[in-house]
């Protein structure tokens, strides 16, 4: 096929009876502004795909979309992962290089920024705070970020029925930590017996869940004031789609806050939103950039959520744009949703590069172009384009001149922005969080009050044991008193009877001494008369014989003369 004629098929290709947002012009040896690549408005939400490695202009592609869309009146959510859209809200910066690029390709420049809200996850960053509640996630879709298994997921459920029905409100992680600790022990055990029991185990595996997802950033997500999603989906005064930026600092290292937030997201638009099918433009636009961050380790049941969002929510007027380095870092369940490609230049400098490359190019349509060396040539903010038309058919592969963003394709200077921010009306009703009575509070306050009674019992428990202690002690020290003085009593006894047998003894031995000495006397008495009598002594014998008597009367005789003076004259 010749160049013309090739030209004519992707003019044709593009031509259509619908309002279209126009992504650039085709290049054939330069650009060509009579053949412009657009996508009919009412295609954004059959999804699609913006790839290319780094710096090939992915980054201005999604904000060429997101002004296309914004000026149709169609709401935009951007993931702001390096902070570069925040320029959506300010007017660009005109220069030599930026007018002749536009005047080439025959786009209708004049700068301009666009209505724009900025958002930060709990407040991590700069914008208003998005926060959900756990109940709000509930166990099913908290399970899928949590990656539990089956009889986990069934014991979280147990968890919040509990919850509704003890009027717990879950609010953040702390109150689903706490109510998981306190259902696992000795007062909780009794509170689940009669609708089941969650094992330790169990608990153990969910907690530990929760503390490597609060790691990552989610325990400031998680709380009051709870976002309502339908702020995403508002109207300047101007007609204008509202661009709702959200921050994510730290992506690279916190990927789970982000997965958290993109499941509660969708599930609760999907779940809110009525079917529409086929509508004329879409009510919402998702654009993810640095996807790749997004999918990385992440589990396969967020997959399957993911993939079954996009399926799905489609249906719901809902479109969703993945920005990425290559086509294979988006799951092919979830690629085979995505409709319209927009393929920056793709490197191959190592043989995996190669094999990505060419597995992109197989899932291209046919075209007149070779592009596995088509997509290595590609210059800074050209692309390889392929949407779905109104009719729901692939549009012919185009090489394209991406048109140039009106808006500020820098960040907005940081004072700027604040002073934005600050003027958001959004900001008073979700500025300040709030910690208002939950679960953790209620069972803590349940938990100090068991234990107050708990140490009032145990206090009253030991003082009515010392009280025992003390009576047994004195009943002990009165029993022993009564033993001693029972012992000192009978010892005295005994001692008193010691006494008086001994006194008995002693007046016996002295008796008989007594006894002894008189007989001995007696008898010594009887043998001395005896001896008397048989040997009478000498003084018997003087006084007996006749000459002492004789003696004894003349010596009688002298001594009354000489005492009445009538002795002897001489």
């Amino acid at each position: 096929m010749s160049n013309e004629a090739q030209v004519e098929l992707i003019k044709a290709g593009y031509t259509f009876d619908v309002p279209a947002a126009t992504l650039g012009v085709l290049i054939d040896d330069g650009p060509l502004p009579d053949v412009p690549i657009r996508i009919p408005v009412g295609m954004f939400n059959r999804h699609g795909l913006v790839a290319g490695a780094t710096g090939t202009g992915k980054t201005k592609t999604l904000q060429v979309m997101a002004e296309a869309l914004s000026s149709a009146g169609v709401p935009v959510f951007a993931a702001d992962i390096k902070g570069d859209l925040s320029g959506m809200a300010s007017p660009g910066a005109s220069n030599e290089k930026i007018l002749a690029r536009v005047a080439a390709q025959g786009q209708p420049w004049e700068p301009g920024g666009f209505p724009t809200e900025f958002y930060a996850l709990g407040g991590i960053g700069n914008g208003v705070p998005v926060r959900a509640t756990i109940s709000a996630f509930g166990p099913v879709l908290l399970s899928k970020v949590l990656d539990l298994n089956q009889v986990q997921e069934s014991s979280l459920g147990l968890v919040f029925h509990y919850a509704d029905k003890a009027g717990l409100a879950l609010l953040d992680l702390k109150d689903l930590i706490a109510l998981l600790k306190f259902l696992t022990s000795d007062e909780g055990k009794a509170e689940l017996k009669d609708i089941g029991g969650v094992s330790s185990a169990t608990v153990g595996v969910i907690l530990r869940s929760l503390v490597t997802l609060s790691d990552q950033g989610a325990d400031v997500f998680f709380g009051e004031p709870e976002f309502d999603p339908s702020e995403l989906m508002r109207t300047a005064y101007d007609g204008r789609g509202v661009v709702s930026l959200l921050e994510l600092p730290e992506l690279a290292t916190r990927p789970a806050l982000f997965s958290t937030f993109l499941m509660w997201l969708l599930a609760d638009l999907y779940s809110s939103l009525p079917e529409v099918g086929d509508i004329d433009k879409p009510k919402l636009v998702f654009f993810f950039d640095e996807a790749h961050l997004l999918f990385r380790g992440a589990s396969k049941a967020f997959l399957e959520a993911i993939t079954q969002t996009v399926r799905l929510i489609r249906s719901k007027g809902v479109g969703v744009f993945f920005v990425t380095q290559t086509p294979k870092d988006v799951p092919e369940d979830v690629l085979a949703q995505l409709g319209s490609r927009v393929q920056h230049q793709l490197r191959a400098h190592t043989p995996n590069d190669a094999k990505a490359l060419r597995a992109t190019v197989d899932t291209y349509p046919n075209s007149g172009y070779d592009l596995e060396q088509v997509l290595q040539q590609l210059g800074t903010g050209e692309a390889i384009v392929t949407v779905m038309s109104e009719k729901g058919a692939p549009t012919p592969v185009a090489r394209t001149r991406m048109w140039a963003p009106t808006s500020l394709m820098a960040p907005t200077p940081d004072a700027e922005l604040q002073t934005m921010i600050a003027a958001s009306p959004l900001l008073a009703k979700y500025g300040t969080a709030i910690d208002r009575e939950s679960a953790y509070e209620m069972l803590t306050a349940r938990l100090e009050e068991g234990a107050r009674a708990a140490e009032a019992e145990r206090l009253e428990t030991e003082r009515l044991k010392a009280e025992k202690e003390e009576a047994e002690l004195r009943a002990k020290a009165e029993k022993e008193a009564a033993a001693e003085a029972e012992r000192r009593r009978k010892e005295g006894e005994k001692v008193e009877r010691e006494l008086a047998e001994m006194e008995a003894r002693q007046a016996r031995e002295l008796a008989k001494e007594e006894a002894r000495l008189e007989r001995e006397a007696k008898a010594a008495e009887a043998a001395r008369k005896k001896w008397e009598r048989e040997n009478p002594s000498l003084v018997e014998q003087v006084t007996k014989s006749p000459v002492f008597k004789d003696l004894v009367r003349t010596a009688g005789r002298e001594i009354i003369r000489g005492l009445f003076g009538t002795g002897r004259r001489r």
